[in-house]
């Protein structure tokens, strides 16, 4: 049990990674919108930027439950 355990930690951490950089992609892509005044680039930003506030809320919140099912 303690190799799942430390198999969904490493999960939660790899997950939090891809979400805040897909998030820090977002918000890039919404400046570069705002900037060029250019609504595909704002939508496509706000878009990633949900998504990867949505990844990182699902890694902290409702992944770390897993390790109480198998304790």
């Amino acid at each position: 049990m303690e190799f799942f355990v430390k198999g969904v930690d490493v999960f939660v951490k790899l997950l939090i990674l891809i979400g805040a950089g897909l998030g820090g992609w977002g918000v890039v892509n919404l400046l570069e919108g705002y900037g060029n005044d250019n609504p595909g680039a704002k939508s496509q930003g706000m878009k990633q930027f949900m998504a990867g506030v949505g990844i990182v809320l699902v890694a902290t919140l409702l992944i770390p439950e897993l390790k109480g099912l198998f304790a």
